[in-house]
């Protein structure tokens, strides 16, 4: 089995020293299960929607996945304030994820969209190695629930990752600069994303 895992730094695993990300958690835990499965992590730092889709199908294409995992949107809720708008505009989001569905569709009708994690808005109003920038979970839940939406418009499976986030208690600790998740947070994510996928010995 072929998968692959498409987002942004925290696809990519950014701060989780131990183990690189849950991206690669979640490989280490399938490859036990069977060896077989081979999973690519195509996390970019500071990837958008629009990012995505300009590499989206030629990744798609050389790979053939018989799963695609979708981790994208935290950075297309970024607010730029001299701009004054948000990275990508909430209603051309909201294209980017229906035209990266058809487009994954193409190649398998196995595709599952990761939603946002939360930040620590008092490290990211703004961020300080761009003042320019803010992120803010009012933004994030916004952009979220545009995923969440267009899902279940599509009969596609949406992962809750930002209400997970959010119950564990003092959850802000799982963010050392704000934005992204350290160990620990990637090892929620995995647990999250890894009880949500069905996987058998067999597959």
């Amino acid at each position: 089995m072929n998968i692959c895992i498409f987002g942004d730094s925290i696809t990519y695993g950014a701060f989780d020293e131990e183990k690189g990300g849950w991206a690669i958690r979640l490989r280490l835990y399938l490859e036990k299960i069977n060896p077989d499965i081979e999973l690519h992590n195509l996390g970019i730092s500071g990837e958008n929607s629009n990012d995505l889709l300009k590499r989206f199908n030629n990744e798609v294409k050389v790979r053939e996945p018989d799963l695609i995992l979708i981790a994208i949107g935290i950075n297309d809720s970024q607010y730029l304030i001299e701009e004054d708008r948000h990275s990508v505009l909430i209603d051309e989001f909201n294209k980017n994820i229906e035209t990266l569905i058809n487009e994954a569709s193409k190649f398998t009708s196995r595709i599952i969209f990761i939603g946002l994690t939360p930040v620590d808005e008092d490290k990211t109003n703004p961020i300080p190695w761009n003042t320019n920038k803010i992120y803010n979970n009012s933004y994030i839940k916004l952009y979220d629930q545009k995923i969440r939406k267009v899902c279940e418009e599509a009969k596609l499976e949406y992962i809750n990752i930002y209400d997970e986030f959010i119950k564990h208690k003092n959850y802000t600790e799982l963010l050392p600069d704000g934005l992204h998740p350290n160990s620990q947070g990637h090892q929620l994510l995995f647990k999250v994303v890894k009880n949500n996928l069905k996987f058998s010995k067999n597959e």
